[in-house]
């Protein structure tokens, strides 16, 4: 019996849902819930995290999961890594499914760091009108600096940013370059803080930022420990297939 769960939360996760909904597939798609109005998926829907390793591997059990799917976003280290143990504890076969990396090319001008706090130290001692494009978890490096910022949230935010002199705009990608380029000189932005998040839905700013030749500072992704990845959701159903043959027929 083959019942699969999706970690989900990023496009691929998306696209992964259609497929096993498509082939008949018994599986759920799991949101942490940080997102106050995820995207619908055609995919019976958990929110929620499940309270660590213990949590997972009981999930895991209880709900007869055969195979895990991990989905997630790059930056989600936490759930990779319970994800990765709870699978090893109840031998459930686990595949992430990660999109690579995106790296410098010619005219990017790029400084490379280990976590937000080093990303936070990389930037100018002098004020300057920064692009924090990381989301609204691990601000708190950056309120010690004296620059204004200019934050990208999918949802409003609830109380007052954790940030000095800082703004917010609200907007859910794909993302374009001009459009980037555009936000970017009208708040006169002089450096940009992103995630290695891959992809080419918020690709759009790196591109924006080569064409303004604006100084990068790339948070690298987290470590995390050795699993099986792929690419695509494509390749992720060949997987499916190879090491569950039933799956071709959604049994």
């Amino acid at each position: 019996m083959i019942r699969i769960l999706l970690l989900g939360g990023t496009t691929e996760a998306s696209r992964m849902a259609r497929l096993l909904a498509d082939a008949g597939m018994d599986a759920v798609f799991s949101y942490a819930g940080r997102t106050h109005a995820p995207l619908a998926q055609p995919l019976p829907l958990r929110v929620g995290g499940f309270g660590g390793v213990p949590g997972l591997a009981a999930y895991l059990r209880e709900q007869a999961i055969s195979h895990v799917i991990d989905a997630t976003h790059p930056f989600a280290a936490q759930m990779s890594r319970s994800a990765v143990v709870a699978c090893e504890e109840t031998r459930t076969p686990l595949l992430a499914l990660e999109r690579p990396a995106w790296s410098a090319g010619p005219g990017d001008r790029w400084t490379h760091a280990a976590d937000p706090e080093g990303a936070a130290r990389a930037l100018p001692d002098a004020p300057a009108r920064v692009f924090l494009a990381i989301g609204r978890q691990n601000l708190a490096p950056f309120a010690t600096r004296p620059h204004h910022y200019l934050l990208r949230l999918v949802d409003p935010p609830e109380g007052p940013l954790p940030l000095q002199g800082a703004e917010a705009v609200i907007a859910r990608g794909p993302f374009t370059a001009e459009g980037d380029e555009a936000l970017m000189r009208a708040h006169g932005i002089t450096h940009l803080v992103a995630k290695n998040s891959g992809g080419a839905g918020t690709e759009a700013k790196l591109v924006a930022a080569r064409h303004l030749h604006l100084p990068v500072v790339m948070i690298d992704r987290p470590r995390l420990p050795p699993r099986l990845r792929v690419a695509s959701p494509e390749e992720a159903m060949a997987w499916l297939h190879h090491v569950a043959p039933s799956a071709r027929r959604g049994v």
